[in-house]
């Protein structure tokens, strides 16, 4: 038999049973093998399962996205710059005007009284399409100037109205040409924890960024102060966010974002965040922009939590209340009658649980106001009247008024010089370039930061200019145009521009 039919032959004896071997296998093992499915994608959204504590219909959200909540709510969420002037260097005189280590004198921090220029960044919302905008403090505090960034990229000069320092918040007003849109607060005594919320904010200085997450718990106590009470979340919240909202699906503000846990030196979010709940923030927030300070009302005492041994002792079961550790002479507290070792239950028919929660409620009652007071003193009940006198720490947060334009020489706070002989062989200046050198720069100008010792002006609000009065001339064209002022620099490889606000 030839070799090329032996091997066939062969092949169809062993190659038909290995094929039925695998058809017998394919059918026992094929309805296993179509039961596999892919694994379902886990989805951070909230698909088809409504919010825990929100009723009625998702307003604002559209098929399983946040992104028609955010469309509608992004006009609201403004981002806030502001500018300070703070003292740096080391304490040395500045060189001389005609010295060649002048231009060093705004790298070490001399002349113009060792100041320079500090920015920082935040995030707010308006609270009234009159102006209004709410923040934290510690994002305007100490601030010269502050700016109101809207969603569409214009700008708005805003004045502090007021600030609570122990609440970290603060109100801002600003004037608009055009219709501003508020959002509404929420009652945040209802949020529970699980429910949606979406924070919006300015983090980085990136601009108007959109997160979402859940509440992650209720009555958070950082010790941040007296009046922790705090919304915790896992939307991602960064530096920038300060200030910033945290809504609910209704678009309402359940929040406002001020902290964060953030472990090592770069400051991102883990997932731990913390707002002030609406119902206190709207409070304070009236009374800021009613007084221009916040009027809350103290009893004139100091107290503590108690723990079980304690709770024991005064006849309670479990831990509860408030110890009063002092009681001031001649306030509130002692003209009611209450006295040390006092342990408060209930404070105007609210339950007293820890001692934080006596203090979070006189955060939000007004000097004046008549509370009921429920207390154990050696093992019997007793009430009393107290009427809450004003704090001794309570200080006005306005910021006292001083006309910054009587302290500059001139609108720009600039002091110029002309370009001499010298000056061009110092610093390399072509003879074919016209225009003046920035000498000094004053504190309190708009161009401090801004511009450096040593700058060659060639062009003022558009006008070559050659000489210091021709260039403050210019300065006051544009001021009075309504226009801020345009500097142009002149460089080796190209110009570059500066605006500087006139005073």
């Amino acid at each position: 038999m030839p070799a090329t039919s032996s091997r066939r032959s062969l092949l169809i004896k062993v190659g038909i049973p290995v094929l039925i071997l695998a058809a017998i296998a394919g059918a026992f093992f094929a309805p296993a093998l179509l039961k596999v499915e892919a694994p379902e994608v886990a989805i951070a959204q909230p698909s088809g399962q409504p919010a825990p504590a929100v009723s009625g219909s998702r307003a604002g959200l559209s098929g399983e996205d946040f992104s028609a909540l955010a469309k509608r709510l992004m006009p609201s969420v403004v981002n806030i710059a502001t500018r300070q002037t703070v003292a740096r260097g080391d304490g040395l005189p500045a060189f001389g005007p005609n010295s060649p280590l002048n231009e060093f004198n705004d790298l070490l921090g001399r002349g113009q009284g060792g100041m320079r220029r500090q920015s920082s960044l935040g995030s707010g919302f308006i609270i009234d399409a009159e102006g209004f905008v709410v923040t934290n403090n510690h994002v305007i505090e100490g601030a010269d100037e502050i700016d109101i960034i809207l969603s569409d990229g214009s700008v708005l000069a805003a004045k502090l109205v007021g600030a609570d320092e122990d609440v970290d918040l603060a109100l801002l007003k600003v004037e608009s040409r055009n219709p501003l849109t508020a959002v509404p607060w929420a009652n945040s005594d209802a949020a529970e924890v699980g429910q949606w919320v979406v924070a919006i904010g300015n983090p980085f200085g990136l601009g108007g960024t959109v997160t979402a997450g859940i509440i992650s718990a209720r009555n958070r106590d950082i010790s941040a102060g007296s009046y922790d009470d705090f919304i915790q979340t896992d939307a991602a919240i960064n530096k920038g966010n300060s200030g910033g909202p945290l809504f609910n699906l209704r678009g309402e503000v359940v929040g406002i974002n001020t902290a964060i846990i953030s472990p090592g030196e770069a400051g991102g979010s883990v997932g731990v965040g913390f707002s002030v709940p609406a119902n206190f923030a709207k409070v304070v927030v009236q009374q800021l922009r009613q007084y221009g300070e916040t009027r809350r009302g103290t009893m004139g005492l100091s107290a503590r939590s108690v723990d079980q041994s304690v709770a024991e002792a005064y006849g309670l079961s479990t831990p509860g209340g408030a110890i009063v550790t002092s009681v001031a002479k001649g306030g509130a507290a002692e003209a009611a009658g209450l006295k040390q070792g006092d342990l408060i239950t209930a404070l105007n028919n609210q339950q007293i649980k820890e001692s934080r929660d006596l203090f979070r409620i006189m955060g939000v009652t007004q000097v004046g106001t008549q509370v009921s007071v429920r207390y154990l003193r050696n093992g019997k009940q007793g009430t009393a009247t107290v009427k809450l006198s004003a704090s001794s720490t309570a200080t006005t947060n306005k910021p006292a008024e001083r006309d910054v334009a009587t302290e500059l020489t001139n609108i720009l706070g600039i002091k110029f010089k002309v370009i001499e002989d010298a000056d061009r062989r110092r610093r390399g200046i072509p003879n074919s370039v016209r225009g003046v050198l920035v000498q000094s720069i004053e504190t309190g100008s708009d161009a401090l930061g801004k511009l450096p010792i040593g700058a060659v002006v060639t062009e003022v609000h558009f006008q070559p200019v050659s000489s210091p009065e021709q260039a403050i001339a210019a300065a006051e064209a544009a001021k009075k145009a309504g226009k801020p002022v345009l500097l142009q620099l002149w460089g080796e490889d190209e110009v570059s521009y500066v605006a500087v606000r006139a005073r």
